[in-house]
């Protein structure tokens, strides 16, 4: 059976093109033989299930790993103390049988444990529950390992902060006295339980402190970098014999997804089965190419996606959070990360931001891009009078599958200082980029792909690159600072020419000055062309 990249539930090496993690895997092994109760919180479809169900393959020979989900508990499992109690029970007691059928059925606290849950004894608690589970421990012929995949699906919930004090009592007997007991605890999720704050109701503030405060760091990076890509194309190349240059386009799909391990298989599944390849070939040679990646990115950037509506859906849901979001992606603020503000900690937890060197950053391009196109196409940006106007320019703007990007800038230029060209300066330098990427999505629509370069993008100066029909341009967007700064903003734009081999760039700059001249000029700089627009 050929193998294919997978983008739904957990992968598997038999069946799946996966990346090898099994660096991470010995990395996670070491916190477990230590003993440590950790958490593996992560951003959705980071690879959590399908590490924790690696994991329990190598852990398997040493130790007795019972794995649980918690969302097979379901909401009604929340209700009180014994509810709970015993639903975990049934949980606990099915996911042993399944580790080791033999070794769980000689233990006599997994029939204790299935014995309460199916009499629905009415006074089994959690009290009740951790003896028994403190039985099977010193029952079982190696130590146990407990993994919990969802462990926050219900982490508003006082009766999980009592599960999780009673997990930190049995850690503290263990290191205290002894106590034969879990060798370690691993939970997964989303949100990090050793700090539940964000997901307790406000009603409910006294709860805030999470008694999972014995965990230790999980600091094992689990995205892709670009050699782990490359690995994973060269698996499939083998199958395949696509001829691709596997170094290339692992470090295009490195540079759109920073390593995000759900976008990194999306791109590779929509290259492999929804790019068009050479038919008359019989093989998908060309969708394993630059051009191939391009169409790949524009089905991912405008497909619904579970993903995305999650991503967008967290935008929504905190207001702290999407101001923070359009300053980074509009005015280029330089924001500093700090862990005690809740919606950068958010942000974060929800891989929608990462801690860059101190700063924060959008996590990855394809997010950037989305985040972008969400808030260009909202209903009052649509209602805008430059969006009317591309709206009304878009069909002179190409010419046998040409971008005419001089054109784009003459006509931008008209428009903007007709509609702004009196607005106040704060105006323009917070909302000029916004304007010329509102103007510009319409245009390139569905057929081409914009992104913003994040090594050039701060409060001066934001390089915007365009892709459409197979051709790049590059525009720098910047704030006036005078005429030495612009001849070194020239400068600048010549040296990015030269490092993506290409003649000719743009220039937009947003000029403050009364006496400013408008409007766009031609020039030759090391024989590189630059058209330099003003508004």
């Amino acid at each position: 059976m050929k193998r294919r990249f997978n983008i739904t539930g957990l992968c598997v090496p038999d069946r799946h093109y996966m990346v090898d993690i099994s660096s991470r895997l010995e990395e996670i092994r070491k916190l477990v033989e230590e003993g440590a109760y950790f958490t593996i919180n992560r951003a959705r479809q980071y690879g959590k299930t399908t590490t924790l169900n690696a994991l329990a393959g190598i852990l398997a020979e040493a130790y007795f790993v019972v794995r649980l989900d918690f969302q097979s508990l379901g909401s009604a499992s929340y209700k009180d103390e014994n509810t709970f109690s015993l639903a975990f029970a049934s949980c606990f007691a099915r996911g042993a049988m399944l580790s080791d059928e033999k070794a769980a059925g000689e233990n006599p606290a997994v029939q204790r444990l299935c014995m309460a849950e199916e009499a629905g004894e009415e006074t089994f608690d959690l009290r009740r529950l951790f003896r028994l589970l403190l039985q099977f421990c010193e029952a079982s012929p190696k130590p146990v390992v407990l993994m919990i995949d969802e462990a926050d699906s219900a982490s508003d919930n006082q009766v999980f902060l009592d599960f999780l004090a009673q997990l930190r009592n049995y850690y503290l007997e263990r290191e205290a006295m002894g106590t034969v007991t879990f060798q370690s605890v691993i939970l997964a999720g989303v949100y990090d339980v050793r700090n539940l704050k964000s997901k307790i109701r406000r009603e409910e503030e006294h709860k805030m402190n999470s008694p999972w405060n014995v965990a230790a760091k999980f600091k094992v990076n689990m995205s892709f970098t670009k050699s782990d890509i490359e690995g994973m194309l060269k698996e499939y190349e083998q199958d395949c014999r696509t001829g691709m240059n596997t170094g290339e386009i692992a470090e295009l799909i490195y540079q759109d997804t920073s390593g995000y391990p759900y976008l990194v298989s999306a791109f590779c599944k929509l290259m492999d089965e929804e790019v068009e390849g050479d038919e008359a070939a019989g093989n998908n040679t060309s969708a394993w190419t630059r051009a191939g990646f391009l169409q790949a990115e524009r089905i991912l950037l405008t497909e619904k996606d579970t993903l995305f509506d999650s991503m967008i859906g967290k935008v929504e849901e905190n207001p702290e959070l999407d101001s923070m979001l359009k300053m980074l992606l509009f005015t280029g603020a330089d924001i500093a990360y700090n862990a005690d503000e809740p919606s950068f900690d958010r942000a974060v937890m929800f891989g929608l931001v990462k801690n860059q060197n101190g700063r924060l950053r959008i996590a990855n391009r394809i997010f950037e891009t989305r985040l972008y196109n969400y808030y260009l196409s909202a209903a009052e940006m649509q209602k805008t009078d430059i969006y009317k106007a591309s709206q009304r320019d878009r069909n002179q703007f190409v010419v046998d599958g040409h971008l005419n990007m001089r054109r784009v800038m003459e006509k931008f230029t008209e428009h903007f200082s007709e509609l702004y060209g009196s607005s106040v300066d704060s105006f323009i330098e917070d909302a000029g980029r916004r304007l010329f990427l509102l103007y510009l999505r319409p245009i390139i629509n569905g057929v081409g792909n914009y992104y913003v370069e994040a090594q050039t993008r701060d409060l001066r100066r934001t390089d915007v690159i365009v892709d459409y029909g197979g051709e790049q341009y590059i525009i720098e967007m910047k704030i006036w600072h005078g005429n030495e700064y612009n001849s070194r903003g020239e400068r600048q734009l010549v040296q990015y020419l030269d490092d993506y081999h290409m003649t000719k760039g743009y220039m937009l700059s947003f000029n403050f000055n009364k006496n400013k001249t408008t409007g766009v000029r031609e020039i030759v700089i090391d024989g590189k062309i630059l058209i330099e627009a003003v508004v």
